[in-house]
């Protein structure tokens, strides 16, 4: 019956050899205009590794499951030595846990096709999980030899190895798979696939979410094989625009040569099509195998006009006030195949006070709609601190209250002016919940708050729909001005985060704007600081006001950071009992890192006024734990035991990442791949293969290539609670919000708004689940309480060389020149030496990069010369 569903064999595609790119290779000058088939190589010869993990993977399957690859029969015609697609993937996710689903395997053998090492029989078809006929380049020989006992061994070898490479490469194979096929040809997964690459394309970030939507169904996939060969020439019609997908390419204007290099993320060819002009410049590949994305001129321009037609623009006084687009509502699959699908209309731009009447007349408030509506609000009242501060949202809110309507019979006013005043208190319930504990410091939120509750309180008495709101209302106004005057709380918290030992059993508490930080410089010496203020500021502002005459003190010996390393204690604990302390402690961090942090870390924190501390604290352990991987390493001065803290800090990140802890597992392998660790070459020499493995894999997870991807699809996979990849998510919204105008023709870019918040969410997914300590614990060894509260003791206070201390102790002694790193050490066994990072990049802390080189960061380790 399987058979019966495929196509008939030897039927060729729709299309002729017209479809097919032209070469190149002799046609110097071209502008494509044609995709490739999507069953056609990308490249003319296979590369070294890609033509190995093809011969592995034939004799494995030769070696473990023969009858895959035999002669078949069908419609009276015999194809040679050929597999199945289905049982192809069948097989791979039998032969490794890195595959998780049948999708993951196509990419896979998507990547030996691309290169030719796997073909369909007839040349029609991309890698597809049906009955379909694939045969290996190596069968394609008659009387190809079968693998000897030599070979089968070292297949058995390899395999993994060559799974975890393939596995690496799948999702790249697959998304340009996707991207070959004809746009008519790709279902709504593909679609959506292709979209959540266009979100994290450099070029694309200002195009709002329907345009990304469009490109989706009308990007085009075109690979240039040879460097020079020029895309199109200056003066020439533009057709189309392009995108880089890989590679780069040169700018050329005639009289003045290369202008510009650019490079994958960027885009070229579009003032073209916009203007209706010819190409201002040439575009000349830069090197081998590019890859583009392109829209031709026709999908271009309907994407324009579709924009446009979709576009409501409502004007007061010959101005814009607020601009809509319509679009698909609900979800994408459900519209698919409907005549008539659902439409909705979403704030693209306006003035703050439209946006919130926007927002307050398209509430639902039937319950069946509660969540829908939530999620409307939710970009609103997390982003309206950007546009629309406290001091002008909580007027605007009691003005809409007391709103009356000036048209209408009386029974259509007081409906009118009821659901009104039942859609201001939903927005001010979702307001209060999502600002939580922050409105207790804003006097004005909390003012509001207290006449706004008298306010529902007074018409509740007469409305009988307001009262079923008014519990909620009262609990959150209660709490929240019960904590706003409750002064003796003030330095509760922060006596809290200092903790250690059988104290930290009580529940770590987020820092609030009004603690101050007390600083025990000495038994004599206490600072009080206020906590927003950065102590590397503080100390930058001092440097500058004080005069050249400054005295230096001799710093006192536990302000150098540790000399000796604690390998003796660190080697008897647990792996995996360190990597669970560590990952409770961690939790512990971000559990109280709240979503707006992010924004008034994104947005500067000086424009709020508001502390982001509690961020700054998990975006410091970063890098403590980061630091504390290469000072144990290079504080220790023997081989053998460094060898024995590799396999544990690898143990530990193995640990880290099984208990979803990605924020500690990245900076464990960020500190082996620390220059300091990863120059001691006799140390990784001894390392064994084993954790070579391991470690390997690890790093291909920190690939940056594609923006993440590969880190992408790891958290993809994971269900919460979780902890992320904190530094990656900054990124993220630090690249929306330079890529994109808060205020375009003086209306608030709310396009922009939602893409933040969309990405501050990850904060609230990651968390939606509680982190349930009993399980792992009970998973824990037999120890003792004691041992227990040792390790968790060790994990809550890893000691590490103090980055920041080593700037500060340069910055007044003037000798950054001992730290430079072309200063040689001396050649004696044992000896100090110098063997710190090559540069200074602390994810998420900043440090005055002004004052001096990040290269001074250089911190003085036990090491042997002669590894380095």
């Amino acid at each position: 019956m399987a058979g019966l569903l495929a196509p008939p064999y030897g039927v060729m595609e729709t299309g002729s050899n017209n479809d097919r790119i032209p070469d190149k290779e002799n046609t110097p000058l071209i502008e494509s205009h044609v995709p490739l088939r999507p069953a056609n190589t990308i490249t003319k010869v296979p590369s070294e590794k890609i033509l190995r993990a093809g011969k592995i993977l034939r004799n494995a399957i030769l070696s473990r499951a023969p009858h895959m690859i035999r002669d078949r029969k069908y419609h009276l015609k015999t194809y040679r030595q050929c597999c199945v697609g289905t049982e192809l993937v069948d097989w791979v996710t039998q032969q490794t846990p890195c595959v998780h689903s049948r999708t993951q395997a196509v990419g896979m053998w998507q990547v030996l096709v691309e290169d030719g090492v796997l073909n369909h029989v007839d040349q029609e078809h991309y890698f597809q999980d049906k009955y379909l006929f694939y045969r290996f380049l190596d069968d394609e020989h008659e009387d190809a030899p079968l693998p000897t006992e030599e070979e089968k061994k070292e297949c058995d070898e390899e395999l993994q190895d060559t799974m975890l490479l393939l596995s690496q490469m799948g999702p790249d194979a697959h998304m340009r798979m996707i991207l070959r096929k004809l746009p008519g040809q790709r279902t709504v997964d593909d679609l959506e696939i292709i979209y959540e690459e266009l979100l994290h394309i450099k070029a694309l970030s200002h195009l709002s979410t329907t345009v990304k939507r469009e490109l989706a169904g009308v990007l085009i996939f075109e690979s240039h094989a040879k460097g020079g060969t020029v895309l199109f020439n200056q003066g020439e019609e533009g057709t189309s625009w392009y995108i880089i997908l890989k590679g780069s390419v040169n700018v050329v204007i005639y009289g003045k040569g290369v202008v510009c290099t650019l490079h994958e993320g960027d885009d070229f060819g579009k003032l073209a099509l916009v203007n209706d002009s010819p190409r201002a410049a040439s575009i000349v590949l830069r090197e081998d195998n590019c890859h583009f994305l392109r829209v031709d001129k026709e999908d271009f321009n309907r994407i324009l006009r579709d924009v446009e037609a979709n576009t409501v623009r409502l004007k007061e006084h010959d101005q814009d006030v607020l601009v809509l687009e319509k679009v698909p509502a609900g979800n994408r699959a459900s519209n698919q195949g409907n005549s008539q699908p659902q439409q909705k209309y979403t704030v693209m731009s306006g003035t703050p006070e439209k946006i919130l009447e926007h927002f307050l007349e398209t509430i639902r408030l039937e319950p069946a709609l509660n969540e829908a509506t939530d999620s409307i609000l939710n970009d609103f009242v997390m982003m309206h601190c950007v546009f629309m501060p406290n001091t002008q949202l909580c007027p605007a809110l009691v003005a809409h209250y007391h709103g009356q309507p000036s048209q209408g019979t009386e029974q259509e006013k007081m409906d009118y002016a009821l659901n009104n005043k039942r859609r201001v208190v939903r927005l001010v319930l979702q307001w209060a919940a999502m600002s939580g504990e922050l409105l207790q410091e804003d006097d004005v939120a909390v003012a509001f708050l207290e006449e706004f509750y008298v306010s529902v309180s007074d018409d509740a008495r007469m409305i009988a729909a307001l009262k079923e709101q008014l519990p909620g209302l009262e609990k959150i106004v209660k709490q929240i001005s019960e904590d706003a005057k409750a002064p003796q709380k003030k330095h509760k918290v922060l006596l809290q985060q200092f903790n250690t030992g059988d104290e930290r059993s009580q529940k770590r508490l987020p820092v609030r704007g009004s603690d101050e930080v007390m600083v025990f410089l000495h038994p004599s010496l206490v600072l009080h600081l206020p906590l927003p203020t950065p102590s590397l500021e503080e100390k930058e502002n001092y440097l500058r006001e004080q005069s050249p005459d400054v005295i230096i003190c001799t710093p006192l010996p536990e302000q150098e950071g540790p000399t000796v390393g604690t390998v003796g204690t660190f080697e008897l604990m647990s792996s995996k009992d360190l990597a669970y302390q560590m990952t409770i402690y961690d939790w512990e961090l971000f559990n109280c890192v709240h979503e707006l942090e992010l924004i008034y870390h994104t947005f500067g924190r000086h424009n709020f006024k508001k502390t982001t501390a509690n961020l700054d604290l998990f975006l410091r352990r970063f890098n403590e734990i980061q630091f504390w991987v290469v000072t144990e390493i290079c504080l220790c001065s023997q081989l053998s035991k460094r060898v024995q803290l590799l396999k544990k800090f690898i143990k530990i990140a193995a640990h880290c990442k099984e208990y979803k802890n990605l924020n500690s597992f990245f900076a464990i392998v960020m500190g082996l791949s620390n220059v300091a660790v990863s120059r001691l070459a006799l140390t990784w020499e001894k390392l064994p293969s084993k954790f070579k493995k391991f470690y390997a894999e690890f790093e291909s997870l920190m690939d940056p290539s594609r923006n993440h991807r590969a880190y992408r699809l790891t958290v993809a996979k994971l269900e919460p609670p979780l902890i992320p990849f904190m530094p990656l998510l900054i990124k993220d919204m630090t690249f929306t919000h330079e890529g994109n105008k808060t205020f375009i023709d003086n209306l608030v870019n709310f396009e922009k708004m939602r893409m933040i918040a969309n990405t501050a969410r990850t904060v609230r997914y990651c968390r939606s689940q509680p982190f349930n300590q009993l399980p792992i614990e009970q998973s824990l060894s037999e120890k003792s309480k004691r041992s227990v509260i040792l390790v968790s003791n060790y994990a809550y206070n890893l000691k590490k060389i103090s980055a920041e201390y080593t700037v500060w102790i340069n910055i007044l002694t003037g000798q950054q020149e001992e730290y430079a790193l072309g200063h040689k050490p001396k050649q004696n066994e044992g000896e100090v030496v110098q063997c710190g990072p090559k540069e200074n990049k602390l994810i998420g802390v900043k440090y005055i990069h002004s004052i001096m080189q990040p290269s001074a960061l250089t911190p003085k380790f036990l090491i042997n010369p002669n590894e380095i």
